[in-house]
């Protein structure tokens, strides 16, 4: 019996693997090593349709308040280690990045930066006009994971933005990277196009439109 529970466990660990992506990230890290890296990832249009408030899975859902984010509290998340480093955090919101999050109980549960300049992925330039956002580092404290907060705090930025005359909401996600991709598609999020980033022995970099969606 121990031997067939061992087996369904091996069966069930390697299912999780290919469903969630992680394998193939490790065949990437693996092409990485040897210096050729393959980045694949979607350039994903956000609250383009209406959809449904998502929901909080918490016996007590009215205690998580949908807040700004201040200096000093970016400062204390970057310490923890958790998430983006300090460093990271900072540079965001000294370019003028806006930060929001889910509070309980006085605690940061999750966090998401809004960035509303122009700026650089993977060294690819992206301009954003006027009426435009983009979304990026959200994370969910490990305690808190499992309740629904990503596209629940996903959700309230899209009236935050809306109020600012943001109503074209963009983001990124990384093709392998299936919970990412599977919480927006929640919230109606659209692929509309696909990049593959391609890094070989750590000095050329390219990026290649692979495709457009309608």
């Amino acid at each position: 019996m121990e031997v067939n529970n061992n087996k369904f466990y091996k069966i069930q660990w390697f299912s999780n693997i290919i469903k969630n992506g992680l394998l193939f990230y490790g065949i990437r890290n693996r092409f990485a090593k040897i210096g050729l890296d393959f980045d694949p990832f979607y350039w994903v249009l956000e609250a383009s349709s209406p959809c449904q408030q998502p929901e909080i899975k918490d016996e007590n859902p009215s205690k998580y308040i949908f807040d700004h984010i201040t200096l000093d509290e970016i400062i204390e998340i970057g310490k923890t280690k958790r998430g983006m480093s300090k460093e990271e955090l900072l540079r965001g919101y000294q370019e003028g990045q806006i930060c929001i999050g889910l509070r309980h109980d006085n605690e940061i549960a999750a966090y998401m930066f809004i960035e509303l300049n122009d700026f650089n992925y993977n060294r690819k330039k992206f301009e954003l006009k006027d009426n435009e956002a983009y979304l990026l580092n959200m994370y969910t404290f490990e305690s808190y994971r499992g309740k629904n907060l990503a596209p629940y705090l996903r959700y309230k930025s899209y009236g935050l933005l809306k109020d600012l005359g943001r109503d074209r909401v963009y983001s990124v996600s990384a093709y392998f990277n299936r919970s990412t991709i599977k919480f927006k598609k929640k919230l109606n999020a659209k692929h509309t196009k696909l990049f593959l980033y391609v890094i070989l022995f750590g000095k050329y970099h390219s990026h290649f439109l692979l495709r457009t969606y309608k």
